[in-house]
């Protein structure tokens, strides 16, 4: 029997959207539902080849350049002060 690494370098991207598409609809293309177990080893396969396979913005998971709400809250609020008002003369 292969490995893990050598079932995952095997994954083909045909194979890779199957295989997301099951985990996406809990179903196998053949309709039989995923177990759980199925679907955490799903999530790993499709994770593992997206490693090697993907830039990082389209990996499962990817949040971008994300910071906490209350920073940009407050960030958004600190330019307002300095911005200038619409309909004012100065």
């Amino acid at each position: 029997m292969s490995s893990f690494a050598e079932m995952i370098a095997n994954i083909t991207p045909e194979i890779y959207q199957n295989l997301k598409q099951a985990v996406e609809i809990g179903k196998w293309p053949d309709g039989r539902l995923l177990t759980r177990e199925q679907k955490e080893l799903t999530l790993q396969a499709m994770i593992a080849w997206e490693q090697h396979n993907l830039p990082e913005e389209e990996r499962t998971g990817y949040m971008g350049g994300q910071e906490c709400g209350s920073k940009a809250k407050q960030a958004a609020a600190s330019n307002a002060l300095f911005a200038p008002a619409s309909g004012t003369r100065h």
